[in-house]
């Protein structure tokens, strides 16, 4: 009987402690994830990134999930891009497919294609989107990036990643806005166009050159401009035109390839860019090929660069870039990716090394022939004629068109990454698109604080515990 009692009053105790003080508990933000595909003039890459639904200040808290890059030619062909899209699966495996949102962005590419024919862009486009629907993800679109859309995302991702914009306080368990935020600048070399972006100190000069970003409740107003044809690639074709127009012969002197290299470039592949202005009678000579030969002149090959960027329309003025286009003072810290890290890794300058060992590196290099660059590095023959000519557009395009010097140089840090993420327009363009998507509120059931719980469970297995107790208690004695 006094088993049984205690049998009663436990199971009495465990339901009153599972029915008091039930309050609602607020279950953790579920993780959502999106698509950003980067169809570049010289690649594309998918990138997946995931951030929580409920978001800080309508702007989400984005990480980089996956990144892949896809195999060949751009445009891509969309059978090349899947395979991506199916490693990407394995993200999400508990998310429904149909919920993610997937977007291609085209850049300079796309934009000179537009140039050379809008009808055959709008078709590229059309098929990307058509091949993508098919897909199980929650396809938005492909478009277009304008350079100055390109060059405001990767400023937004370079101070993303460096905590300008808001920073996780462990102490206080929250996103907190930097009281002296250290917003840096960006600067961007692709294959076919190249961007500056900064928050100037004062006004901006142009209104057309000016951005107005909100992210986690702050207001950005920055300074941003691209140059369309000031590429990496396309100021290689340039040069390259340039030189065969000034020499009428089959075999033209290059400067800034090595001595004892040659290329042959078929005439057509520098009508093919609008950039090279093929009407040039030089250029109109059918199919017919012309042979590159190196001669490693690098006072030369810098003159030469120089040369292919305008500066006539700027005059004297201090506040003016290439083409006469009006640009605000440098201010602060900047952030060079893509082309102008990749091409300064190479030469073993991203350690902020002064102009001056800059200068001398880039200079003893252009020098060395072409059979002591292959023994020196042969895992990197595809590119290595390119890389004196790149260093020395990179350096003219830094000094004499953005206006940066001496004393400024040091403000530049060469950079892939951040925070072990990849620095590109596509993380900026996600963080800008979360904006946009409306957060949503937290899920809430009903619970207990965790004392009550657990002393409610307590007493139901000493319940048990004492049911058990009175049957095998009960068995004992009828035995007897």
């Amino acid at each position: 009987s006094a088993i049984i009692g205690a049998l009663v009053a436990l199971s009495i105790i465990a339901l009153v402690l599972s029915l008091v003080r039930v309050e609602d508990v607020t279950l953790p933000p579920t993780v959502k994830y999106g698509m950003v595909f980067d169809a570049g003039s010289s690649h594309t890459s998918l990138f997946v990134y995931q951030w929580d639904s409920d978001k800080e200040n309508d702007t989400g808290v984005v990480s980089q999930t996956l990144s892949c890059d896809v195999q060949g030619q751009y445009p891509p062909a969309m059978g090349s891009v899947l395979p991506c899209s199916t490693v990407a699966e394995v993200v999400w495996p508990d998310s429904p497919q149909r919920d993610v949102p997937a977007y291609l962005g085209a850049t300079a590419g796309m934009r000179l294609l537009r140039e050379q024919n809008s009808s055959a862009t709008k078709q590229v486009l059309a098929e990307v989107a058509k091949t993508m629907q098919e897909y199980p993800v929650a396809f938005k679109g492909a478009r277009i990036l304008t350079g100055e859309e390109e060059g405001a995302y990767g400023w937004i991702t370079i101070n993303y990643l460096l905590d300008s914009f808001t920073k996780y306080s462990p102490k206080a368990h929250t996103w907190l806005h930097p009281e002296a935020a250290n917003i840096f600048g960006a600067l961007d070399l692709g294959g076919a166009s190249t961007q500056i972006t900064f928050m100037p100190k004062g006004s901006v000069l142009s209104q057309n050159e000016a951005s107005e970003l909100t992210l986690y409740g702050y207001s950005y107003k920055i300074y941003t401009h691209s140059y369309l044809c000031y590429g990496q690639d396309e100021m290689l074709k340039r040069l390259a035109k340039e030189l065969i127009v000034s020499f009428p012969s089959t075999r033209v002197q290059h400067p800034c390839y090595p001595e004892g290299y040659k290329e042959t470039v078929s005439l057509s592949s520098l009508r093919a860019s609008p950039c090279t202005d093929g009407s040039d009678p030089r250029l109109a000579l059918g199919d017919s090929a012309v042979t590159l030969e190196g001669r490693g002149n690098a006072s030369a090959c810098l003159a030469a660069l120089r040369s292919l960027l305008s500066f006539s329309a700027c005059g004297r003025s201090q506040h003016c870039a290439l083409d006469g286009v009006p640009q605000a003072p440098l201010q602060g810290q900047f952030i060079a990716f893509a082309g102008f890290y990749y091409t300064f890794n190479f030469l073993n300058l991203t350690r902020q090394q002064s102009l001056s060992e800059v200068n001398t590196t880039v200079f003893s290099f252009c020098r060395r022939n072409w059979t002591e660059l292959v023994q020196s590095f042969p895992k990197d023959l595809k590119y290595l004629h390119t890389y004196c000519s790149a260093a020395f557009y990179i350096l003219t395009l830094l000094l004499d068109g953005f206006k940066f010097n001496e004393h400024t140089w040091s403000n530049i840090h060469f950079s892939r990454q951040a925070a072990n993420t990849d620095i590109g327009w596509t993380l900026g363009f996600m963080l800008n698109l979360t904006n946009m998507i409306p957060a949503e509120a937290l899920q809430q059931v009903k619970g207990h604080q965790a004392s009550l719980w657990a002393g409610a469970v307590s007493f139901l297995v000493l319940a048990i515990v004492a049911g058990l107790v009175a049957a095998f208690m009960h068995c004992f004695w009828k035995t007897k």
